[in-house]
């Protein structure tokens, strides 16, 4: 067969293209070592930007109050730091190419590298979102930078790269930007995986050259980790409380999680969609507000309970694993008004920011969890596990992935409550679908549709 200038085999018209002449092939060889190389700075600038976030909320939330002579952060301190980043990111949206990256109402986007022109404004409207306390994660940024980032520097070496080659050289990018933010580089690639829609028997060729840079970047995290001691800014929870053999109960409760974090997962994504037109109608003004909203919710629940308005803002990456070492601390009522003050500020955050939507929606299910652990027959860290497994099948409609995050989140126990998991991503992802109204409804994750 013929070598195409892209290093594949070109294949008669109409025949799928061979994976093991693909793989046989030098050019293949090629894009390996280009994905490993280029793993290594992408993850590196990918650990600087989580440091920066990092490094910036708990300086602008405690330390900036009391270096402008507050004893304490006030109370109505979340107020302008909000409207701040609705200001931030409206005029980002309104004036810098790109819209600041993907609108997060409309799911988990990875349809291709963005042009090298998006990227300031993606960077710029992520870091008004996440540093200012709007409730997004930075995994759909991470995604975006990686692979626009890495398909720039390729182009600026290889001002003829292929566009297929273009593509998968993007999404090694990708891989490499999230290998650790998510616990485990297998959970980012179950990520990539599911939310591009890859399949057949193209799949390992295309992941292949993403599972290296993955495994890279994870050492570049690991690396610069033991060097800065800033942290590894990976998804992980510390002495999870022990968990027993699934019961029979607990599949019953299975099922009634699975149909709750439907109904709460549906009741956000559409509300979200709902507001993001009427936003963007009044782009700047719009956003400023929204921004006003989500402060009034974290105040509402800090003067509330007692507790720190910060469990409301941000994306609850960080808050996690504090909440539930602490759950004992926290009664049903101060659960059930976390989950409505966060629920309403995620879908609030959804409609006007940018960022992820992935770990709001995790937190939302582990508090949910704890809620529900009160209750007869329901244990805490199944209650937690199936939370997490099904609010993240609700808003991202990704089922491998979703059961990966709440099952590697919590180590051996998660491996114990699989099972639990699995029923309660199953019922929610099938109950999730049936309640879209038709198939010109879509939560786009990716380039995929909805399968009703």
């Amino acid at each position: 067969m013929p070598m195409s200038a892209e290093g594949s085999v070109d294949a008669p018209q109409g025949t799928p293209p061979d994976p093991c002449a693909l793989v046989r092939n030098r050019g293949y060889i090629g894009l390996l070592v280009m994905a490993a190389v280029l793993g290594v700075p992408i993850s590196a600038a990918a650990y600087g930007f989580l440091a920066l976030v990092n490094e910036l909320q708990p300086w602008i939330y405690a330390d900036l109050p009391k270096a402008l002579g507050f004893q304490a952060t006030p109370p109505w301190w979340p107020l302008p730091l909000l409207g701040v980043a609705g200001l931030l990111v409206g005029a980002t949206i309104r004036y810098l190419p790109g819209i600041g990256g993907h609108k997060p109402a409309e799911g988990l986007s990875t349809t291709g590298a963005p042009k090298s022109r998006d990227l300031p404004g993606i960077f710029v409207a992520a870091v008004a979102t996440l540093a200012l306390g709007a409730v997004l994660g930075p995994e759909a940024p991470l995604v975006a930078l990686g692979s626009g980032t890495t398909v720039w520097l390729v182009r600026l070496l290889k001002p003829d790269l292929p566009e297929r080659a273009g593509a998968v050289v993007g999404a090694a990018g990708s891989f490499a930007a999230v290998s650790t933010l998510l616990g485990s580089p297998i959970t980012g690639a179950f990520l990539l995986m599911e939310a591009s829609g890859i399949g057949g028997p193209m799949l390992g060729v295309v992941l292949v050259p993403g599972l290296l840079a993955a495994g890279i970047g994870s050492l570049v995290f690991i690396g610069l980790d033991s060097w800065t001691g800033l942290g590894t800014y990976s998804l992980a929870i510390q002495d999870v409380p022990h968990a027993n053999t699934p019961t029979g109960a607990e599949f019953g409760w299975a099922i009634v999680i699975g149909l709750a974090a439907a109904l709460l997962g549906t009741g956000i994504r559409r509300l979200a969609l709902l507001l993001q037109p009427r936003v963007e109608r009044r782009l700047i003004p719009a956003t400023v507000l929204v921004g006003l909203v989500i402060a009034g919710l974290a105040i509402a629940y800090a003067e509330g309970t007692g507790k720190g308005a910060t469990e409301v803002l941000y994306s609850g990456q960080t808050a996690l694993g504090p909440v539930l070492a602490n759950s004992a601390d926290y009664t049903v009522g101060t659960l059930t008004l976390l989950v409505a003050c966060k629920g309403l500020a995620y879908c609030a955050s959804l409609s006007a920011f940018r960022g992820g939507p992935i770990f709001p929606a995790m937190f939302l299910g582990a508090a949910g969890g704890i809620a529900l652990s009160h209750l007869p027959g329901l244990e805490l860290t199944p209650a937690v596990a199936m939370g997490i497994g099904g609010m993240s099948v609700a808003m991202l409609r990704l089922p491998l992935t979703s059961v990966l995050l709440a099952t590697l989140l919590l180590g051996w126990q998660g491996i114990t409550v699989m099972p639990l998991v699995i029923v309660t991503v199953v019922v929610t992802y099938v109950v999730v679908i049936r309640l879209s109204p038709d198939p010109t409804d879509r939560f786009k994750t990716g380039a995929r549709e909805d399968p009703t």
